[in-house]
């Protein structure tokens, strides 16, 4: 869910010199004035260089595996559904998730919000206008991929399994645990708000975040990874 030109997870920014508007040179020293600005084109085109060395290098956060695809709906999973009480954090052993939930709602558009690239990259955030997990309904928690300064906390994602669990701490004690049913991609224009967002019958839950390729020219993510689970069992703390 990155918005910002990154190479390798870090954001660039390039400072080009406007030599038109600047001023006249002062007629001493200036061979060595010809001589830093030659090092400094040098530098430049140097700095071009590991600009494209380092996007041809960049490791991609995991894809979504054909296998993994699995389905969208209720699996096998048939445990029932628990009482609203509000999520407090998330872990997710296969891939070394363990974060606390912040809850997130609307931008004035109309888009749901994201957390923090600067505060929280390593945090989750469940929407607040989603069913608490658990309950009857779709809950909805998504994260970054990445931040200014690399991996972020669902940055792995994408290498979720169908059958790898997913734990939910509520305020009441309970731990809700689901189990993946499905793991896709999608392009974003091509997006299935339905499929993703609609209400279930059942005790649901979709991990949302940016994936595909990067579009330095946007700053954006071209597609999006969803993983979606159903609600398996439940454990209380003792």
């Amino acid at each position: 869910m990155g918005s910002w030109p990154r190479i390798a997870g870090l954001r660039v920014v390039m400072s080009w010199p406007d030599s038109e508007f600047a001023p006249p040179q002062a007629p001493r020293g200036q061979a060595r004035i010809r001589l830093a600005g030659l090092l400094g084109i040098s530098l430049i085109a140097g700095g071009a260089l590991a600009i494209v060395v380092a996007l041809a290098a960049q490791v991609h956060a995991p894809a979504p595996a054909a296998a993994a695809a699995g389905t969208t709906g209720r699996g096998g999973a048939k445990a029932p559904p628990l009482r609203q009480s509000l999520p407090v954090s998330v872990a997710i052993p296969a891939i070394g998730v363990r974060s606390r939930l912040l809850r997130v709602g609307l931008n004035p558009d109309g888009t749901i919000q994201v957390p923090s690239l600067v505060r929280s990259a390593d945090e989750a955030a469940w929407y607040k206008y989603s069913a608490t997990p658990g309950q009857p309904g779709t809950a909805v928690i998504e994260g970054h991929v990445d931040s200014y300064h690399g991996q972020a906390v669902f940055y792995r994602l994408g290498a979720l399994r169908p059958g790898n669990r997913i734990e939910v701490t509520l305020a009441d004690g309970v731990t809700a645990v689901f189990r993946v049913t499905g793991v896709r991609e999608y392009a974003k224009d091509e997006f299935p708000a339905k499929i993703v967002y609609g209400q279930a019958g059942y005790p649901a839950l979709r991990l949302i975040t940016c994936g595909g390729d990067f579009d330095p020219a946007t700053g954006h993510y071209l597609s999006s990874v969803v993983v979606f689970a159903s609600l398996d069992s439940v454990a209380h703390q003792s």
